[in-house]
């Protein structure tokens, strides 16, 4: 959902350089629902789409709406954003093949390409691309947009006079050590939708190795983790099996804010890491955060296998950290 939402308010950004923009954005779910809290679909008047609120259905209804009218006139008739509820009868969640008992609230909003939505969602997208808290406050009685640094305790916060809404910058992963198991790992969160960087100092380790949408890169790790991935919307995964590689990016990693630092190895070469890591500054503190032998116990033993339980270990360790911030 984090890139989802960077994207959505970049393309929103630039359609607003010359055309006026259609906003819908989840404020409650009930039941089974495709899409979480704060998901987002923006389109243009000429049926220009991105971002998702269902499996498909409800964008469709969305565009029919937007085709014969019934989107402006009612915009024409609040004046201001408005809600919609879909899914509130069997026969609507039949129609738009909602998840038994699936219901969405959504509010609708019509930006103008006017000066100050160009600038609010210019600064959003700024805010994003720099991996900076941001959230998009709402003000219901008139539609105006104001960006805040400051974070929503969930997702959507809504009142009768205005939405906040936070938004989430793409995760970034910094994996150690070109390998099969950093391959796998690689393809697993490309599909999560994290930006990728595979980094391996060490002299043709890298040649053979690529996956396509993957930044790689030969530089000391510690030095990228941290010009990178210091901020709390990073991972990073060791994997180089090389105290070289691995023990310099986790030195670095774990003295940072990044919501997940592992490394993989057995249970006797944790220990003995965690023996060594005192001798490179590191408190008891710093060394706790750290996720050893790395991954969930699902008995994994391939490459593959190995990469979904430090994937799943991944995600349920960002998850977590988002509901305590």
């Amino acid at each position: 959902m984090s890139s989802s939402q960077q994207q959505v308010i970049c393309r929103v950004s630039a359609w607003l350089e010359g055309k006026p923009v259609w906003l819908a954005t989840i404020l409650q779910t009930w039941g089974s629902s495709p899409r979480p809290r704060g998901a987002m679909l923006a389109c243009t008047l000429e049926g220009e789409l991105v971002g998702s609120i269902s499996g498909g259905c409800i964008e469709e209804d969305f565009l029919e709406q937007l085709c014969n009218g019934r989107l402006k006139a009612r915009h024409d008739e609040h004046g201001k954003p408005f809600t919609i509820r879909y899914g509130a009868t069997a026969e609507e969640q039949q129609r738009l093949k909602l998840p038994c008992g699936g219901q969405l609230l959504v509010l609708l909003e019509y930006l103008d390409a006017d000066a100050a939505n160009r600038a609010v969602f210019a600064q959003l997208a700024a805010a994003l691309a720099a991996s900076r808290k941001v959230s998009r406050i709402v003000e219901l009685g008139s539609g105006a947009v104001h960006a805040s640094s400051g974070e929503a305790r969930t997702a959507v916060v809504i009142d009768e006079q205005r939405m906040t809404h936070y938004l989430s910058p793409m995760y970034r992963l910094l994996l150690l050590g070109a390998g099969d198991v950093a391959r796998h790992v690689a393809q697993l969160a490309l599909a999560l939708e994290y930006e990728v960087c595979l980094c391996d100092p060490r002299p043709r380790y890298l040649d053979n190795w690529h996956v396509a949408g993957v930044e790689m890169t030969s530089r000391l790790p510690d030095d990228v983790v941290r010009e990178r991935f210091a901020n709390a919307f990073s991972g990073i995964i060791a994997l180089a099996h090389d105290p070289r590689v691995d023990d310099m990016a986790l030195m670095e990693a774990l003295r940072t804010e990044a919501f997940y630092v592992g490394a993989m190895g057995s249970e006797r070469t944790s220990v003995a890491r965690r023996k060594r890591l005192p001798e490179l500054g590191l408190t008891a503190g710093q060394i706790a955060r750290l996720h050893a032998p790395i991954g969930l116990p699902i008995s994994s033993r391939t490459p593959a296998e190995i990469a979904v339980s430090i994937m799943a270990q991944v995600t349920a360790v960002r998850h977590e950290m988002r509901v305590s911030r």
